[in-house]
């Protein structure tokens, strides 16, 4: 075997360690970042924080690390570096000219990132589609519906972003009841099953404040709606919610308290 050879053998394995070596320098970094910043949240939001900070980092040193292993090689081979650096200067010229939705797509990733907007597990609502993060780059945003459809935004597409999981969520439901129903035992049955829900052992690390009326909100067609609202810990809104829907439906019938649906009256008028 060559010197040559061993050389590039060499470059290589310097290339895989020094990976290795900045991925775990730059961990440990956004591990102390990212304690001082999230200090008065959760290990959740923490985790999903250095997630998201690490994987747009190690994308970019795999890239820079690479890029340099393959100049070396180059050069260890004999070919001339510099007319490869000139033509990547003069394609980054023309990248320059054609590629103003890629620098827009990258500028808005920067944003993304460093305000903190979603981080990687987080459940989102961007460029009109709903989704679980399943990772973010500084270029696009890949999402994952509960269909299991995958779904790549490009970054500089979003320009409103809904976060449904950051520090805290909401139980939000609207109650239909009948109009012959006397709303204060309603509101009462209400109050009382997000009480017990709240206390309940299996459920009362998920909510953060009990489920509870904040008043009759609308005189629909067949029902009186009455809202109910509660704080819940991020993600777990929406199992509370069924279990609270659950719980409703039981209590209600065992209070003989009806569940309306849509009825119509009809008045027949006799002809002479």
């Amino acid at each position: 075997m060559g010197m040559h050879s061993i050389r590039i053998i060499l470059i290589f394995a310097g290339g895989f360690v020094g990976i290795r070596l900045l991925r775990r320098i730059i961990s440990a970094s956004f591990e102390k970042v990212v304690d001082k910043t999230y200090k008065l949240r959760d290990h959740v939001a923490k985790e999903k924080r250095q997630a998201t900070l690490e994987g747009v980092a190690f994308s970019i040193i795999n890239i820079g690390v690479w890029i340099m292993v393959g100049l070396m090689v180059a050069s260890e081979l004999g070919i001339d570096i510099g007319p490869l650096i000139a033509a990547a200067g003069i394609a980054g010229i023309a990248v320059g000219f054609g590629g103003q939705y890629l620098i827009r797509d990258l500028i808005s990733g920067l944003f993304i990132i460093m305000e903190d907007q979603y981080r990687k597990g987080d459940v989102v609502k961007v460029g009109g589609i709903s989704g679980v993060v399943e990772d973010i780059t500084i270029r696009r945003t890949v999402l994952r519906d509960l269909d299991g459809v995958e779904h790549t935004v490009p970054n500089g597409e979003i320009s409103v972003t809904s976060n449904m999981t950051k520090i805290w969520a909401r139980a939000h439901l609207d109650i239909s009841v009948g109009y012959d129903t006397n709303l204060d035992k309603a509101i009462e049955v209400l109050n009382r099953v997000g009480k017990e829900m709240a206390e309940d052992e299996q459920w009362q690390d998920d909510i953060i404040k009990p489920i509870e009326s904040v008043g009759v909100n609308e005189f629909a067609d067949s029902a009186i709606m009455i809202k109910v609202l509660g704080d819940t810990k991020p993600m777990q809104q929406w199992a509370v919610m069924r279990e609270y829907r659950k719980r409703i439906k039981m209590a209600f019938d065992k209070e003989g308290i009806e569940i309306p649906f849509p009825q119509r009256t009809v008045h027949i008028k006799n002809s002479r």
